[in-house]
């Protein structure tokens, strides 16, 4: 059974207020007050976008407790199954629907809308005792591409330390991992080096790497700021120079390749539902998402890409 992740952020006085505030003046449900609606939503999907959907929920419950709803977090390609599969009603994400699993939504009938709800800067990270800070994107291939991957440090650079390299990486049913293999790596046998560990839970990945010298992982930029006492993360040189990752640097492009956007899915079908209980949830979630993605402590939209989640949640109805 996987552990939860420890990211189940609990509010703020100041941000529940302001949830709590936008939330009152809701206009969910054609008016109808928060308290009519009940019913359940099954979220399920990603591990980096887990902490936000969950908060959301937890908010949500407090304001409407008759909406129950539950988050899991079994990857990106495993939520992409259940969702198609008409098993749940959202599906979180940490990168676009492939084009095969659109397929398999189509040839279920499962129609959906696709909205942006953070950016997250993809971290790598190091035992914090290893004498390496920056490394270039061709360096992030040899560490966790398939072809001749590097087995020790000295290997990517002959300043850096004569030490063996040992990895935990997420599973492969992880939005995380793709984007490293497809955006990073961009590997053409589509999968990373194979002698690594792997774990569909970056607490897992966390523990891996902080208790193993020379040990790297990656995960979201969360889980770091999380764990800043146990891990030490690099800087990547994207071809400008050596750019530590945060909020700023995701935000402004200067932390490529490995700023990402992260997704909900929507199950069209479940928002349109007569208990209103998914739209109820989506609705209370779009609305807060400023409050929601800095409480759950990821990079909150910029206005412009805000304004195109809104009007993609129109666009369901």
């Amino acid at each position: 059974m996987l552990k939860l992740p420890k990211r189940t952020v609990a509010a703020t006085g100041a941000a529940a207020l302001m949830l709590s505030l936008a939330a009152c003046g809701s206009s969910n449900n054609g008016g109808d007050d928060a308290g009519s609606v009940s019913g359940s939503v099954a979220v399920d999907g990603s591990s980096t976008v887990y902490p936000m959907s969950n908060t959301a929920a937890e908010y949500l419950s407090e304001e409407n407790p008759e909406v129950e709803v539950s988050v899991g977090f079994s990857g990106t390609g495993g939520g992409f199954e259940k969702f198609c599969a008409g098993e749940t009603d959202i599906s979180d994400a940490s990168r676009p629907i492939k084009d095969e699993e659109a397929a398999t939504c189509k040839e279920a009938g499962v129609d959906y809308t696709e909205l942006l709800v953070a950016t997250d800067a993809l971290t790598v990270v190091v035992h914090p005792d290893l004498a390496v800070d920056c490394v270039t994107v061709d360096q992030l291939k040899q560490l966790f591409g398939p072809d001749k991957p590097a087995k020790n440090w000295k290997e990517l650079d002959p300043s850096f330390p004569d030490q063996a390299i040992t990895g935990y990486v997420p599973g492969t049913d992880s939005g995380t991992y793709d984007y490293m293999n497809s955006d990073v790596v961009e590997s053409e046998k589509e999968i990373l080096r194979e002698d690594f560990e792997s774990s569909e839970d970056d607490n897992v990945l966390v523990q891996g790497v902080s208790g193993t010298k020379g040990a790297v992982g990656f995960f979201g930029f969360t889980y770091y700021e999380e764990n800043t006492d146990k891990l030490k993360a690099l800087e990547i040189d994207g071809g400008n120079g050596c750019v530590a990752p945060s909020v700023d640097t995701a935000r402004d492009g200067s932390y490529s390749p490995l700023a990402r956007p992260l997704f909900i899915y929507v199950a069209n079908e479940s928002y349109d539902a007569e208990d209103g209980a998914t739209k109820e949830y989506v609705d209370f979630y779009i609305e807060n998402l400023a409050e929601i993605a800095e409480t759950a402590q990821f990079i909150p939209l910029s206005d412009d890409d805000y304004g195109n989640t809104q009007k993609a949640l129109e666009g369901i109805a």
